[in-house]
């Protein structure tokens, strides 16, 4: 359910961008899964907990986190490499799909002529493999991933390219996001954000960000409609 009714007048949407993992694709659980696997690869029982704070955080800060939790010794190209590994064995094994009401959504978009973007903390070789398997690559106008910046989410970077890359003024697009550094980074490129959480709940500062906080893409397509009249 939405977090508030949506009262007065809303700006018009001329672009929409979208995140990727744990918003158009069910794969942040996938993801975790495979950093609890690539642990024990390496010699270490990482909870599940300490794995989703990496949730939507770039590689480089992943790296610092894991550093910071377990020491300068710890292995952390093995261990990355290996979630890469455990990663690519569930995907080819057919366990990624997408989420609730992507396809509806970007139909709506088709229709009404409605330019959309990805911003993502992948790297581009995992976002084209990923958008391909799952038949969404060409449906997007405009993808953006770790690769293509120089600061990763939370820094508004992401987002202010992927919003340049449309052609479309920040205030006119809207974010769709799951993650809180996700959510960040929209808000600070002057985006309005509705949070779709996953693994995730909103904290307190998450929800003062957020434009609304919605249960799926469905509910998000419904506020598009909304706001389109």
């Amino acid at each position: 359910m939405m977090q508030e009714t949506i009262a007065g007048h809303e700006q018009r949407i001329d672009g929409v961008i979208f995140d990727m993992d744990g918003l158009l694709l069910d794969s942040e659980s996938l993801a975790m899964e495979a950093l609890v696997s690539a642990g024990l690869t390496v010699g270490y029982d990482i909870p599940m907990t300490f794995c989703r704070r990496m949730i939507g955080v770039p590689a480089d800060g992943c790296r610092t986190l894991v550093r910071e939790a377990y020491g300068a010794d710890f292995p952390v190209d093995a261990f990355f490499a290996a979630q890469e590994e455990h990663l690519r064995d569930f995907v080819d094994a057919g366990r990624l799909v997408l989420k609730t009401g992507v396809e509806p959504l970007l139909d709506y978009l088709d229709e009404h002529k409605i330019p959309r973007a990805i911003a993502t903390s992948s790297s581009r070789y995992r976002t084209d493999h990923h958008l391909k398997l799952v038949g969404l690559f060409d449906r997007f106008d405009a993808i953006v991933t770790r690769d293509d910046v120089t600061r990763g989410k939370p820094d508004p970077e992401p987002y202010l390219k992927a919003a340049a890359k449309l052609g479309v003024e920040p205030c006119l697009c809207l974010a769709l996001e799951d993650s809180h550094s996700g959510a960040r980074a929209a808000h600070a490129a002057g985006i309005r954000v509705l949070v779709i959480p996953d693994l995730m709940e909103p904290n307190d500062e998450i929800r003062a960000k957020a434009h609304h906080v919605l249960a799926d893409l469905h509910e998000a397509l419904a506020f598009i409609r909304r706001t389109r009249g």
